[in-house]
């Protein structure tokens, strides 16, 4: 096993504190000046091997720990050095801050305990206060330098631990951010197409049929409906473009589409589907008086706009349907429901990509409704949009 190479602060400590221990014992600074049970340069032993555990503070602290407390053991039995005991001080507050978790955890406990057992022993069999001094000494030997690597040990997990949740902040800010864009950028597409659609499909449709059929009153009255769906489509689109550059405090509020606009959608409805063999029927069951929130008016009225929308642009002749109706306990559910002829189309017809189905969907979702589209009645001859809303303001998802 080869160990890491050695911090170069631990380099330092290796080779400055056996300098200073030579130096204390060329003064014959003894730390147990009335011991001579061994020769005084045995104390030189100690503070050799204690040394060069330093290089290995960081790298392996658990053997750094064991073998400096027999060293520093072993100093007692000599005429002792200072920067033996300091060195095992700063082994042991090492051991703390770099070793495991565990490791970190155990020694100041192990450490305390130890200096309350020495503490009672010396007092035990010395009986004189003078044998407190002891515990005290072992506490400043032992159980100091470990409190005072738990506590920094401790504050540097804690910084850590505020940084990562500063970072995780910050990443789940740049996701709400995220998807705040996303969603805006939603709900301005479903409004464009809502409002612009419509004009656009009637412009297709008739211009169309005035390329396909040769006569020039058909041809007149295919220009009259593209030029009035031209003005109002640029009317709409000056409106969003407007709403868009003038957000703030200054900005006029803007007129919210709402049922009570129906009954002038159908007419536009009736103006463009008329050279299509169309028909507009709106049936309003909803109970009088009853307010509605307003995004469940708009959500509604937009649906309603798409609907006629697509049945300008794929329903067979025919009638087409728009039914209101709501549940009258604890506030109900406002229905809206278009039923538009299903087959196969004969004659101009424009394109469509599937975008309005898609943003009725999702109107009707985001305010926690149910939303189906798809052939019904007899072989399938009916294409009907139903979208089921919350009519109470405690429903509607913010």
């Amino acid at each position: 096993m080869t160990l890491p190479r050695p911090h170069r602060h631990d380099v330092l400590l290796a080779v400055a504190s056996p300098l200073a221990g030579l130096v204390l014992w060329g003064l014959g600074v003894y730390s147990n000046g009335g011991r001579n049970l061994l020769p005084d340069w045995a104390a030189l032993v100690p503070l050799s091997v204690l040394a060069v555990l330093e290089l290995v503070r960081r790298s392996a602290p658990r053997v750094a720990v064991a073998i400096g407390t027999v060293g520093v053991i072993a100093d007692q039995f000599t005429v002792g050095n200072l920067a033996t005991v300091l060195i095992f001080t700063d082994l042991m507050y090492a051991a703390v801050v770099y070793g495991k978790p565990a490791m970190a955890r155990r020694l100041p406990v192990s450490t305390g305990l130890v200096t309350v057992a020495v503490t009672i022993a010396a007092v035990a069999w010395l009986r004189t206060p003078q044998a407190l001094l002891i515990g005290v000494i072992t506490g400043i030997v032992s159980f100091g330098p470990a409190l005072t690597g738990a506590t920094l040990r401790n504050q540097r997990e804690a910084t850590v631990a505020a940084r990562l949740r500063a970072q995780q902040t910050t990443l789940l800010a740049e996701m709400d951010r995220a998807q705040a864009v996303v969603a805006e950028r939603a709900r301005m597409a479903r409004e464009l197409h809502d409002m612009v659609a419509n004009h656009l499909s009637a412009i297709a449709i008739h211009s169309t049929a005035a390329l396909t059929i040769d006569s020039p009153a058909t041809s007149r009255e295919a220009l009259g409906v593209i030029r009035e769906n031209s003005v109002q489509g640029l009317a709409e689109m000056r409106r969003l473009i407007g709403l868009l550059r003038e957000a703030g405090a200054e900005q006029e509020a803007a007129a919210v589409p709402s049922l009570d606009g129906l009954d002038a959608l159908l007419g536009q409805a009736r103006t463009n589907g008329s050279a299509s063999g169309l028909e507009f029927v709106l049936h309003d069951d909803r109970p009088p008086g009853e307010p509605l929130p307003a995004p469940v008016e708009l959500a509604a009225y937009r649906i309603a706009q798409e609907s006629l929308t697509n049945a300008l642009k794929h329903a067979v002749p025919g009638t087409v349907t728009v039914r209101l109706t709501r549940g009258r306990t604890g506030g109900g559910m406002l229905t809206v429901q278009v039923d538009s002829p299903h087959g196969d189309r004969s004659g101009p017809r424009a394109p469509g990509s599937g975008a309005g189905l898609i943003g009725m969907r999702e109107r009707t979702e985001l305010l926690g409704g149910e939303f189906s589209a798809g052939p019904a009645g007899p072989a399938g001859s009916v294409w009907r949009v139903r979208a089921a809303l919350p009519a109470q303001e405690k429903a509607v998802r913010e």
